[in-house]
């Protein structure tokens, strides 16, 4: 599934968050990855595994040489001073075979929808939520006047969401809160409607902002309101 990121979309995601802000004196900032990572260690680990174990399901049939086309002649040595000319065959067929399964399996592991099943969730989860954080402080969200910035991260490649708050608000807000937050923004992601999705999060983070930290006489906007896209 393709998600559309149009300027409309982008728009009605800013249009959600000043809207949300004007009821609070907290902040909150949205971001969109296409891609965390490229994860191609995974890739290479998956592949030199197969590479290392695969080829030993080749013993017990008797792997011969001759196998590949080129490396064998189809003669018997008859005499223990050609030992050393089969034994490199052998070897050259072995790592030949080796190098077919590591391209192989990398190139498999590359694809996206491949690499997203084997790589592992715990992995892909640490990854997205390191982005995430990485985001949150790069955009100055752990800097707000009263510690109330709220990040909304969906990684599209990844199809994991994430809800970053600061330490202000989240010990005052019951965790179940962030967990329909990221709920929402989920089905909007799986409904093929980003903007649907990032407006129902941005509407249940703003109510709990609201709840405790109401807009003051001075509401300065410490944020930008829109979607960054990365």
């Amino acid at each position: 599934m393709v998600i559309k990121l149009t300027p409309q979309v982008q728009s009605r995601i800013g249009d959600a968050i000043a809207a949300a802000e004007a009821k609070t004196s907290g902040e909150i900032f949205c971001v969109l990855a296409r891609q965390v990572s490229s994860y191609r260690d995974i890739s290479l680990g998956w592949a030199a595994a197969a590479a290392l174990l695969l080829p030993l399901g080749l013993i017990p049939f008797g792997f011969d040489p001759a196998w590949i086309p080129g490396l064998g002649d189809g003669w018997q040595a008859a005499h223990l001073s050609s030992t050393d000319v089969v034994v490199g065959q052998s070897l050259a067929a072995y790592a030949l075979i080796q190098s077919a399964v590591f391209v192989t399996v990398f190139m498999l592991t590359s694809i996206p929808g491949v690499r997203r099943i084997v790589t592992p969730r715990s992995v892909r989860r640490a990854r997205v939520r390191r982005a995430a954080m990485e985001q949150f402080l790069a955009h100055g969200l752990h800097i707000t006047r009263e510690r109330t910035g709220v990040l909304i991260f969906a990684a599209l490649s990844d199809h994991q969401v994430e809800v970053v708050a600061d330490e202000g608000i989240y010990s005052k807000v019951d965790h179940a809160v962030w967990a329909d937050a990221v709920e929402a923004l989920v089905k909007g992601m799986k409904n093929n409607d980003p903007a649907a999705g990032f407006e129902t999060a941005i509407g249940l983070c703003a109510d709990v902002l609201a709840e405790h930290f109401p807009p003051g006489h001075s509401n300065p906007n410490e944020v930008e309101d829109r979607l960054v896209l990365i």
